[in-house]
């Protein structure tokens, strides 16, 4: 009898181990949901932003003989964007950004290059897109500039950009949501670091303009995650001892 009891707790025992495990993958799709859907809606936002770059550019080049070079870079530029709107869609987890953003990258540069083969000048230097707003196309300069509670270092920015920052003015920044808050991108948290790397990794390493800019969610995102690890372990052991409970609830010892 005492080792069919045994047989039995040790059964009920993997049963909510199970259960237990099955519970902290559902937390972790719903994490995972919860981070893609803003990543997502930011990575749309951009692709439409192209889709009116592309429409003017369009009228821009109304009645504008194209020569081979500016039909394939115009041509290039068109597929960037389908190619982009097809990935977006198919965004499920926050690094799929990545292709998004490096699809809309090389697309703004083709349309940098329609434009300056039809102005009959050289091609333009592939430079990264401007730092403070990626939607804002290739940067023209790199600016010395100061994030608030932060280090200076310097950083790739467009004609409009440049002349705020030398100026002294705020540059325009992209900023996201997170929770009440609107934030600068690169303080978004880890979700928002693939967005980044998209537009900036093929211009080499991002640290020496990334660094200290809080990616990995600063300090607040470290409390959340070791809360959402400790959550997660008392909700495991939590499950186990109810598990348990009710399981002894049925013998009368």
């Amino acid at each position: 009898m005492e080792l069919v009891l045994v047989l039995v707790v040790l059964g009920g025992l993997t049963a909510v181990a199970v259960a237990a495990g099955k519970s902290g993958k559902k937390r972790e799709l719903a994490r995972v949901e919860a981070e893609v859907a803003p990543v997502k809606k930011l990575a749309e936002e951009d692709v439409t932003a192209l889709g009116v770059e592309l429409q003017d550019l369009d009228i821009e080049l109304a009645g504008e003989p194209l020569d081979a070079g500016a039909n394939a870079d115009y041509q290039r530029a068109l597929d960037s964007y389908e190619s982009a709107k097809t990935a977006a869609a198919a965004l499920t987890r926050p690094e799929d950004v990545k292709h998004v953003t490096e699809i809309l990258e090389d697309g703004r540069y083709a349309m940098a290059c329609v434009r300056a083969r039809v102005a009959g000048e050289p091609l333009p230097q592939r430079r990264p897109p401007c730092f403070f707003d990626p939607r804002h196309g290739l940067s023209v300069a790199d600016v010395p500039w100061t994030p608030p509670g932060g280090t200076a270092r310097e950083v790739p920015a467009c004609a409009l950009d440049v002349e705020r920052v030398r100026a002294g003015a705020e540059p325009d920044i992209r900023k996201v949501m997170v929770g009440s808050r609107r934030v600068p991108y690169w303080q978004g948290g880890r979700a928002y670091q693939p967005y980044a790397q998209g537009y900036f990794g093929g211009f080499g390493p991002m640290d020496w303009m990334f660094m200290g800019m809080l990616f990995g969610g600063g300090f607040d995102g470290l409390g959340e995650g070791i809360g959402a690890i400790g959550e997660g372990i008392g909700d495991m052991f939590g499950g186990i001892g109810d598990g348990i409970g009710d399981l002894f609830d049925g013998f009368d010892f």
